[in-house]
């Protein structure tokens, strides 16, 4: 074979094969690109039936209770030969009314309206008061503690005596106290704070140390003209007297 004739006919043959190869892949990439782009799959979610939720709405707040605060009290005694008596009361009745309360003997009866947290339900309700009167003998000295319950009344009792005459002022508080029944969690609310003013007096308007003191030197001139023969010791420096 010549050499001159052999080399140029394998170039052609691979020019022919190169063309062919590159033709192929021309026409591979018009049919990639004529494809249309392929969709993704849609997830298609199912509405599953539950059962509705039961909507949990806030309890109502307790309901006020109506009642009616009555203090009554002595605008005037006589000191030191005196006691008297301070009452105050939380009254209500099974109707839920107001009840009145009439005044008695001349004292000062001082009556307001309140509104308490009606919680008997679910607490135990403890009605607290005190009298604070600096100077006068009150009994008893310490809170005194009713417990309340819905419709029922309470009332709370002061025994006082002044020892001297003036004017004597105090403060009868009353507070609420609230044990929760399941947990025993407690408050304290204060109810009324009531100002009272009570005039000590005597028989002559004096002091009760200047009446003492009268009383003492009354005792001696009668013990002295009940002496035996006072009578003849008077004679006797009158007509001494008289010469």
């Amino acid at each position: 074979m010549d050499k001159h004739n052999y080399f140029p006919r394998n170039i052609s043959i691979s020019a022919c094969a190169l063309m062919l190869i590159l033709a192929s892949i021309a026409c591979a990439g018009s049919v990639d690109s004529a494809a249309p782009a392929p969709v993704p799959p849609q997830i298609v979610v199912e509405a599953t039936s539950q059962p509705a939720r039961p909507t949990q709405t806030p309890a109502p707040p307790a309901i006020p209770e109506t009642r009616r605060l009555t203090l009554e009290f002595p605008s005037k005694m006589r000191a030191g030969v005196e006691g008297d008596i301070i009452r105050l009361t939380l009254e209500v009745d099974d109707l839920g009314n107001i009840t009145p309360t009439a005044q008695i003997n001349g004292n000062v009866v001082v009556g307001q309206t309140i509104e308490i947290p009606d919680l008997y339900e679910t607490h135990n309700v403890i009605a607290e008061a005190r009298l604070d009167m600096a100077g006068m003998d009150v009994q008893p000295p310490e809170a005194t503690l009713e417990p309340l319950t819905r419709g029922r009344s309470v009332t709370f009792f002061w025994s006082i005596r002044p020892q001297e005459t003036g004017t004597y002022r105090g403060t009868v508080w009353l507070h609420l106290n609230f044990a929760d029944k399941s947990t025993g969690d407690q408050s304290r609310i204060a109810v009324a704070a009531q100002i009272i003013e009570i005039e000590a007096v005597d028989f002559f308007g004096l002091s009760v140390n200047v009446a003492r003191t009268s009383g003492v030197i009354g005792s001696l001139v009668g013990g002295v003209f009940g002496f035996p023969f006072i009578e003849d010791i008077i004679r006797f420096l009158f007509r001494r007297r008289k010469k």
